[in-house]
């Protein structure tokens, strides 16, 4: 008899028929020693699309709506038949008498196994593989510590409710408010949506922004110097300045507190991609994808997790963790061994994965041979686990002075480092960045004073300056604004659980999703909202864009998984809010379409072949131009094999670069053959014909 292990991957099932000793490769699987090892190659089974209820859901018609299915179809991806085919021949062979989950242990894992254990019509039992490392000693204790399948069922049902209400929401408002608006696609997502109106409520509170001038008048003391508040007169400030000149200032108080501070906690995945966006520029997919393949090599555990913590059975060898880590990063030479695991370790703190760290498999391999991307998401990670686990807090001085001079309050402050602790650590990593990320504004060293002392003043300068707008986001900063939608109506309740937009799993894909849309763009590191997605909003209901609702559901979805609250009420909740948006908003926004601003169509660049202009269109970017009624035919299609093959998407802004300059640097493209990312210019042949051809060029390394 054989056992069937069903992993989300090739490369996961590689690494788990390693660990068994597993070595004999069939066509879509693995088998030796009693197991059988496949993949599942991502989602093999969707939710149905709206035609495969009734026919007439190829059209949009707002008179259909809302759509809701009953019963629930599933089908099998196009592109996945193949696979799944040898996944259930597999499952029907005789000498298949149980089935281990191995797919990745989270709420999408669980969705993808479930729905091909269901479209297979499988009813052998399985048991769940859950581990957070794939190093073959976690692998193996994984097989040895199996659990009942039936443990995860209120998982998968809080994600068959999560992936339904996203089909209901998507299907519903998208076809409402495309019909309604005549003909411009508007997509509406349960959390794209409030995610786009984040953004672009900032870029409204940017572009209205007044500036207005302040002056502050400054006095040299010699030894430091001293600020008055903000003036918006001029004349009053100039006039202050010429009577403090000549004259002393008298201390009001002069007061020194010693603090201290306690190390970071370790990385969940929200702040690891919000870290390395500070720290190197990447995206937050870009960081799920280095750190998702560094957990493929054994380097680093299970990266899609919301938690800070390890667990208690994981405190014992911590220290010799650290010992490796600190070996294989020069930057870590002064690590001196003292580990306190007591900071790290919580279990009430941990849900279905701890944080994440590197592993001891760091010790065995070259760094340096890692690509660029994964080298530098491991040594974030090594450097937060060992400032994390340092015994030492950072600790400073800080000083605060309050004078007055023609008898008006200036104020300085300062701050002195006591004793480095974990920054220590901290420094050393940032020595070894080339491009250092912002620091915190340096504060003046200031002497003993104290009250009643004069200070004579050398010179007293006027300073001119504006008033600065709220900051665009960045990827750092909406990930925290996603993080923490919908704190502050929670607030005030006692045991409340922060709500937020989306999971650390799925907030990289949204923002992905926004800028595909074309309704946000990466300008350097901002994100800044395009015109169609200002529109977009702008014509959009309170209920779909609320950022307080989603996260409220995103809540109830974990309530699902707790078993908290039934699947049938999560879904009720979602169908009452369909069905009122349909009927309410339809009627009165009937006739509204002019809202929209004209179709006025910007060009994305300029055809290679005839020199017209190229428009963006919802499978492609094509050529306008007409000879003889015979289209030119330039087109590069959105849906690109060799740009899917890299992990990338052919975007507008890519696009642009491609007709302009006929190739477009990219960085984390993705080898299928290597399992690496790697950086480098994808250039455009035209072969003239329907498809457009592309290759790769590589700079000379230095």
């Amino acid at each position: 008899m054989a056992v069937l292990v069903l992993a989300e991957k090739p490369s996961v099932s590689q690494a788990i028929a390693a660990a068994l000793g597993v070595k004999g490769r069939r066509d879509g699987y693995i088998e030796g020693n009693g197991y059988i090892i496949s993949w599942c190659v991502g989602h093999l089974v969707e939710l149905a699309n709206a035609d495969c209820y009734d026919a007439r859901y190829s059209k949009w018609a707002r008179e259909d709506l809302p759509i809701l299915p009953a019963p629930w179809k599933f089908t099998v991806s196009p592109g996945t038949k193949k696979q799944f085919k040898i996944i259930q021949s597999l499952m029907e062979r005789s000498d298949v008498s149980e089935l281990i989950e191995a797919t990745d242990a989270g709420r999408e894992g669980e969705l993808i196994f479930r729905l091909v254990y269901r479209e297979a019509g499988c009813k052998k039992p399985f048991k769940r593989l859950w581990i957070s490392s794939m190093e073959d000693s976690a692998i193996r204790a994984g097989f040895e510590n199996l659990m009942p399948g039936e443990k995860y069922d209120a998982l998968y049902e809080a994600a068959l409710c999560r992936a339904k209400a996203d089909w209901l929401v998507g299907i519903n408002a998208t076809r409402l408010f495309t019909t309604l608006y005549r003909g411009k696609t508007l997509n509406v997502g349960r959390v794209m949506t409030p995610t786009l109106a984040l953004l672009t409520e900032r870029e409204q509170a940017v572009t209205g922004f007044q500036k207005e001038k302040f002056y502050t008048v400054d006095l040299d003391c010699g030894a430091f110097c001293l600020s008055s508040g903000r003036f918006k007169s001029r004349t009053d400030a100039e006039k202050l300045r010429k009577l403090c000149m000549g004259k002393n200032a008298t201390v009001q108080s002069a007061q020194r507190q010693e603090r201290a501070e306690k190390p970071p906690k370790l990385y969940d995945l929200t702040t690891l991609q919000r870290e390395a966006n500070r720290i190197y520029g990447y995206t937050a997919q870009q960081t799920l994808d280095y750190i998702q393949l560094l957990y493929e090599k054994k380097l680093a555990t299970y990266p899609r997790t919301d938690s800070r913590y390890l667990t208690e059975d994981m405190a014992a060898h911590l220290p010799a963790l650290c010992q490796s880590v600190a070996a294989a990063f020069p930057f870590a030479s002064g690590f001196d061994g003292a580990v306190e695991a007591a900071q790290v370790v919580c279990n009430a703190k941990v849900s279905d994965h701890h944080a994440i760290i590197p592993t001891k498999e760091v010790a065995k391999v070259n760094l340096e041979e890692l690509p660029t991307g994964e080298r530098n998401i491991l040594s974030l990670t090594a450097a937060r686990l060992l400032c994390a686990v340092c015994p030492e807090k950072h600790k400073f001085a800080d000083t605060a002075v309050v004078c007055i001079c023609a008898d008006t309050e200036f104020t300085e402050k300062g701050r002195m480092e006591i004793s480095a602790g974990w920054k220590g650590l901290e420094q050393a990593f940032q020595d070894t960045l080339r491009s250092r990320p912002e620091a915190e504004k340096t504060q003046a060293l200031l002497p003993e004073l104290s009250r009643g002392e004069t200070v004579a003043v050398k010179e007293a300068v006027l300073h001119e300056g504006t008033t600065s707008p709220p900051a665009r986001y960045t990827e750092d900063s909406l990930l925290s604004a996603m993080e923490n939608a919908g704190a502050e109506e929670f607030a005030q309740i006692e045991d409340a659980e922060r709500k937020g937009l989306g999971t650390p799993a799925t907030r990289a894909g949204v923002i992905e999703k926004l800028v595909r849309g074309g309704f946000v763009e990466r300008k350097k590191k901002l994100l800044v909202p395009t015109a169609r997605g200002m529109e977009l909003i702008k014509v959009l209901p309170e209920s779909v864009k609320s950022a307080g609702l989603t996260a409220e559901w995103e809540a109830a979805l974990k309530e699902v998984e707790r078993r908290q609250r039934s699947p049938e009420d999560f879904m009720e909740g979602i169908t009452d809010m369909v069905c009122s948006l349909v009927k309410s908003y339809g009627d009165a926004a009937a006739g509204m379409g002019n809202i929209l601003s004209a179709s006025g169509r910007e060009a994305v660049g300029k055809c290679p072949r005839c020199g017209k202009p190229v428009y963006e269109g919802k499978k492609s970017f094509y050529c306008s131009a007409y000879k003889d009624a015979v289209p030119c035919g330039f087109a590069l299609w959105k849906e690109n094999p060799y740009f899917k093959s890299k992990r990338k998407e052919l975007t507008k802004r890519t696009a642009a670069a491609l007709l302009k300059d006929g190739k477009v640097k990219m960085t984390g493209l993705y080898s299928e053959k290597k399992g690496i990312m790697y950086d480098a210019t994808i250039v455009m042949e035209d072969t003239g014909g329907k498809y457009v051809n592309f290759r790769l060029e590589f700079g000379k390394k230095k």
